[in-house]
């Protein structure tokens, strides 16, 4: 088996680290991926659903003016689910999806608007704006892989939750 979801998991247990999903218009998506994979609850810790805007500030958090002013399809609202999750379900990563899958426009953004974001156990944070094209099914798909994807491409660059103790043990620092 291969694909992001496959990767994600692998580099997870090889650092010893878990994930949380947060997920709006893939509605379950990600964590289906991630939960199809054999052995996915040894990284996996769970996902939320925030479909409906208000839950995304009274279930993770997410500033209620951002949401208000901005709404749901923004950024900074896909950081802060990120960032939300990840300290909700206990885990050391957080991901996230929002966007517009479609049929209509959805807070002044066009269908196909979508922003994945990654948070990670430093606190760092990155997003990434997505333009896609296609049906409602096309868009929520290329939505869950691409922010497995950038998961992906941020574990290799971050130190290990091991490396992290060992550096705390050796150097006495926090």
């Amino acid at each position: 088996m291969s694909g992001p979801a496959h990767e994600a998991l692998r580099l997870l247990r090889s650092r010893g680290e878990t994930l949380a999903v947060a997920e709006s218009l893939t509605g379950g998506l990600v964590a289906a991926d991630l939960t199809a994979v054999p052995g996915a609850s040894r990284a996996f810790r769970g996902s939320v659903t925030p479909y409906a805007t208000e839950l995304k500030h009274r279930l993770l958090g997410v500033d209620a003016e951002i949401l208000r002013a901005r709404g749901a399809v923004d950024p900074e609202v896909a950081l802060q689910m990120a960032r939300g999750v990840r300290e909700a379900l206990d885990a050391d990563w957080g991901i996230a999806t929002t966007g517009v899958a479609g049929p209509e426009p959805q807070d002044g953004q066009p269908v196909g608007t979508v922003f994945v974001a990654v948070r990670g156990p430093l606190g760092e944070g990155k997003v990434a704006a997505l333009r896609l094209k296609g049906d409602r099914a096309e868009i929520r798909r290329e939505s869950a892989r691409s922010v497995l994807a950038l998961l992906c491409e941020e574990l290799p660059g971050q130190q290990s939750r091991n490396e992290r103790t060992q550096d705390t043990e050796q150097y006495g620092g926090t």
